[in-house]
């Protein structure tokens, strides 16, 4: 039997994974293709952190779905990024507005721009639909579209809406693998003053290797139905669904 050379060995393991790993060198430094792709997902990286979420254009790809348009008490994104605090309550004016749309359901589904308006911008839209697919018995409140949000604004929001359950899908904070990243964050209850362990949280939502808007669906459709039945959610609701198993090469087994 021939020897596996470290080579192979190295390019394998980068074939099971995103990280920077055998990226070999010219010298004592990186080759100059490594470093101008490292520069390049800094640079998204950081453009998703700083752009702007447009709402028309998310409306747009919601529709024919009812929306609604909220901020947070954060008055502009260089604000927002150095107050969190302020991204988790809403500003008077959305709080106004809330208060006149009223309602009682079961669901309200908040997609947040958070740390990646891109990803939000780019797959919000699609992973509410898939969501949706599966909830045909449950009373859904119109989707609100919430800029400059933290996960907690949820709660007032879904408090104001009078549902039972609130899901904020989220742009999740961008790193030099993944800059388009969604989160999911599921909360019974929603209420201001709940804590991130009264919540379960999807994570990693996109489509370069990460969990598919379907997978993530049929996850959710799982702890909301449990988080229903319970009336909980958080750390006491655990998804103990039987796993599905991916190969290299493979679809789901």
């Amino acid at each position: 039997m021939s020897e596996v050379v470290p080579g192979e060995v190295w390019a394998r393991l980068r074939r099971t994974t995103p990280a920077r790993i055998a990226l070999g060198r010219v010298g004592h430094a990186l080759p100059l293709g490594e470093v101008l792709d490292f520069q390049l997902a800094h640079a998204r990286a950081r453009d998703a952190v700083h752009a702007a979420l447009d709402p028309a254009a998310l409306t747009a790809a919601l529709a024919p779905l009812p929306v609604l348009e909220v901020e947070s008490d954060a008055p502009d994104r260089a604000t927002y990024l150095r107050r969190p605090d302020l991204g988790r309550r809403l500003s008077a004016r959305s709080a106004a507005v809330l208060a006149d749309a009223g309602g009682d359901c079961d669901v309200v589904f908040v997609i947040g721009d958070g740390l990646s308006a891109t990803g939000v911008q780019a797959g919000a839209a699609q992973l509410v639909r898939a969501c949706l697919a599966g909830l045909d018995n449950l009373r859904i409140g119109p989707v609100v579209i919430a800029q400059a949000a933290r996960v907690a604004l949820g709660d007032p929001i879904g408090e104001a809406l009078g549902a039972r359950v609130c899901v904020m899908i989220i742009g999740e904070r961008p790193g030099l693998s993944v800059h388009d990243s969604l989160g999911i964050y599921m909360t019974y209850a929603p209420q201001t003053g709940r804590t991130d362990a009264e919540r379960n949280c999807i994570s990693n939502i996109h489509g370069a290797g990460g969990l598919s808007p379907q997978e993530a669906a049929r996850t959710l459709g799982w702890l909301l139905r449990e988080a229903l039945r319970r009336e909980l959610s958080g750390v006491a609701l655990k998804d103990d669904q039987t796993p599905t198993l991916a190969f290299e090469g493979q679809g789901p087994a």
